[in-house]
């Protein structure tokens, strides 16, 4: 049994250098990726092959139009506090829909008009293309027909909204020059790396736990050997 635990807390201490390995390779590509060019975003004829590992937090860019009436607000806490983001489909010229996160609204800012996107003239977006949260937050689930979102389920949304080829993933906005509502550019792009801690720990745990094994094994002997004299 302690040759077991001891092999497990080492598995576990090895098991965290190669997250530390995954986490530093993820954080280096979306490094690489925030600061690059934009380039287009990914037409009907690239989504099956869009993922996290090639394409999450890209910088893309996407012509089209507003649709009217079709926003949906999800709750979220930023760093000005608790409020919605404001997802809004963006029609492009060839029929295809793009979600758009368009940024961040006060609580209190929920009923005014100011969010509200202008329809009269295409616009332009720039932003990181993200993929879709399905399902909800981590304790709270989407209530889809009661307009209860808590997070940005593009699958769930395009069909409450009933919209049709909708793009799988959506677009965090950067901020625009002329502010106003909603505030966007609040993405927040860090990712925790604790696990050298981590494997630091587990090996420190895996080695008390076999000096501990050595000591009571000896000791057992020792005892034995007393006993047999």
């Amino acid at each position: 049994m302690a040759l077991l635990v001891v092999a497990g807390l080492a598995l576990l201490a090895v098991w965290q250098i190669h997250r530390r390995a995954y986490k530093l390779d993820l954080i280096e590509r979306v490094e690489t990726r925030i600061h690059a060019a934009h380039v287009p975003a990914p037409g009907q004829e690239a989504w099956d092959g869009i993922s996290a590992t090639n394409d999450e937090y890209r910088r893309v860019v996407a012509t089209g139009r507003w649709i009217d009436g079709r926003s949906v607000l999800v709750q979220a806490l930023t760093e000005l506090g608790g409020g919605y983001w404001v997802i809004t489909p963006l029609a492009r010229d060839d029929d295809t829909i793009i979600l758009v996160n368009r940024g961040f609204i006060p609580a209190s800012d929920r009923d005014s008009v100011a969010w509200h996107p202008r329809v009269d003239a295409p616009v332009t977006v720039k932003g990181l293309l993200r993929l879709s949260e399905p399902g909800g937050g981590v304790l709270r689930a989407n209530d889809p027909s009661s307009g209860r979102w808590f997070s940005r389920d593009v699958g769930a949304i395009a069909a409450t909204q009933h919209l049709s080829r909708v793009a799988p993933y959506f677009v965090d906005a950067e901020r625009a020059p002329d502010g106003g509502l909603p505030i966007a550019g609040l993405t927040v792009v860090t990712f925790p790396n604790n696990h050298l801690i981590y494997a630091i720990t587990w090996s420190i745990l895996a080695l008390m736990a076999a000096a501990g094994t050595v000591y009571v094994n000896l000791d057992q002997l020792r005892s034995r050997k007393r006993a047999a004299h």
